[in-house]
């Protein structure tokens, strides 16, 4: 709280003629509403400390400070000074909005990233979610950000695809593609991509073939054909795939400003390390590679020896348009962990010709996700746990539990149940679990948002602005946790966690929970009181849960 810092600050520098950062923490509430060790740090510094040691300088703090927010000061240990806050600044706490600390910063957040001519298996999902969620939050914060999407539309992997495709088809005959219904569609490419993965490992004649395929689907692109046999079977499967991300952003609640396919990229990707090469890129054995052993990392190619830009190389191009795009503040990026020490080198490479753009860049990645009792998939082998897989299995669970199939639940469970771990680990999901409307769960939280409405709609809202009574101890419990909402989303912002949100809905709905068990609401001497506490929780509990893209439904 400003105030309260500014308040201590003032009193240090006409004591002690002192400048101390002040840094507020939240104790158990039996501590308090704030705590400092401001003392502990300040007498450290001072030339002729008391005799009483911190202690001493906290307890003449306490006795000087001067502020209309602090209803009392208690020095505890060595020299921690705890706050217990006025009710009136309780109240202004629960209602303070989240800092607007990235007014007028340009963002761009990158994720979710599927190749065309593949399955989306559970990482995309995953990803999605938590991109969203991100993207939410530096938006809360004043943010101007633009959601972007990246897939492989060239590549070895297509080259593999189409192989097959061109087998399952007797040649270059677009017009047989009628054939596949458009269910069929994905697992018709994915199935391909299998077939062709195969082929090319085990069939020295496949993997010749491929090769000369996946050369010929970027000349497609640089002799802007759209026109040849080869072509159209090529764009059609393409735009397919394009067609299967719409549906299943769709149905999750994803939305992208950009979709940027690697074949608009790698052409400038390939320009920028070219221009580079002899000074941060170096050519070996008819390669351009980056040499990262001289920066502690490992070496990655950049351009092949047929001449063709690797992912590395797309990936600069990648990063150069995005600037020229959006010019922005800052860019975030997430993938699976599996890429981390490949972005590191990455960026290493861009830091050496372009330093601010590296520095502007955060990468943040995540573990797998499995069901329960599951193990680790590759699309490669086609053991993959599809993104399709987790929605059924989430739809079945909560069919079994409310006998109906409520999409609205579906998403809540599967988003909280992902976005309440910290970014980075494995998640196993527990389908049964997640639908569940008891403990920590989405659906749970949702119930939890439509019981206060209940409770607001049979009754009405005092129309007047006169003075409340004072906090009783459970009432100020709940405005305390409700005081808390803006500091734990600034925080969730500066740590890029949705975790942190999803935690502190969790205990806010346990807090009210308790609450309410003990304090009645209606027709009582604090009914007004109480029916504004319940209404700055349902707000509270929908903003939150908003903020993560889980709907907040008025009635379950």
């Amino acid at each position: 709280m400003d105030e309260i810092k500014t308040a201590i600050s003032d009193t240090v520098k006409k004591l002690f003629k002192s400048k101390v950062d002040v840094e507020l923490t939240r104790p158990d509430e039996q501590f308090g509403d704030y705590s400092t060790n401001v003392a502990l740090k300040l007498a450290g510094q001072l030339n002729n400390p008391p005799a009483g040691g911190p202690r001493e300088v906290a307890e003449a703090i306490a006795a000087e400070i001067n502020s209309p927010a602090i209803a009392n000061i208690e020095i505890a240990g060595p020299g921690f000074i705890n706050i217990r806050i006025s009710d009136q600044s309780l109240w202004q706490l629960a209602a303070a909005e989240p800092s607007t600390s990235l007014a007028g910063k340009k963002i761009v957040a990158e994720y979710s990233d599927p190749n065309p001519f593949k399955v989306l298996h559970a990482g995309h999902l995953y990803t999605s979610i938590v991109g969203d969620a991100i993207a939410s939050l530096l938006e809360v914060a004043g943010g101007e950000v633009h959601r972007v999407n990246y897939g492989g539309d060239v590549g070895l992997h297509v080259g593999k695809t189409m192989y097959v495709i061109l087998k399952r088809l007797g040649g270059e005959q677009p017009d047989k593609l009628s054939e596949v219904s458009e269910e069929q569609r994905s697992e018709w490419m994915a199935g391909a991509y299998i077939e062709g993965t195969a082929a090319y490992e085990d069939d020295e004649e496949a993997k010749a073939e491929i090769v000369r395929l996946n050369k010929r689907i970027y000349r497609l692109h640089s002799d802007n054909d759209h026109g040849s046999p080869f072509a159209q079977i090529y764009w059609t499967c393409r735009q397919w795939s394009y067609d299967y991300f719409d549906k299943f952003y769709d149905r999750i609640g994803s939305q992208f400003e950009k979709y940027y396919p690697e074949s608009q990229v790698a052409e400038l990707g390939l320009k920028t390390v070219r221009e580079h090469t002899g000074t941060v890129f170096t050519e070996s054995e008819g390669a351009v590679v980056f040499k990262g052993e001289d920066f502690n990392l490992h070496t990655r190619v950049f351009i092949n020896r047929e001449g063709l830009p690797t992912y590395e190389a797309k990936d600069i191009g990648l990063i150069m348009t995005k600037w020229a795009d959006y010019h922005f503040d800052r860019s975030v990026v997430i993938t699976g962990n599996e890429q981390t020490e490949y972005m590191t080198v990455l960026l290493k490479a861009v830091e050496q010709f372009e330093p601010d753009l590296a520095e502007a860049t955060t990468h943040l990645t995540h573990g797998m996700v499995k069901l329960a009792g599951g193990v680790k998939m590759s699309s490669r082998k086609g053991n993959i746990l599809r993104a399709v897989d987790v929605l059924d299995a989430a739809t079945e669970a909560n069919k079994k539990l409310t006998g109906n199939n409520d999409d609205q639940v579906v998403l809540a469970a599967i988003k909280y149940s992902f976005l309440k771990n910290r970014i980075g680990g494995d998640i196993i999901y527990e389908p049964e679990e997640s639908v569940s409307l008891l403990g920590n769960s989405g659906p749970y939280l949702q119930y939890a948002h439509a019981r206060a409405r209940s409770i607001l709609a049979k009754a009405k809202l005092p129309t007047t602005n006169h003075q409340l009574p004072d906090l009783e101890p459970a009432e100020r419990s709940l405005v305390r946790k409700l005081g808390q909402y803006g500091e734990v989303v600034d925080q969730a912002v500066h740590d890029l966690l949705p975790s942190h949100v999803a935690t502190y809905l969790y205990e806010l709905a346990q807090t009210f929970n308790s609450f309410y068990e003990h304090n009645r609401v209606l027709d009582d001497p604090r009914q007004d009181l109480r029916l504004k506490l319940v209404q700055t929780y349902a707000d509270t509990l929908k903003k939150g849960l908003q903020l993560l893209n889980i709907p907040a439904p008025e009635r379950m």
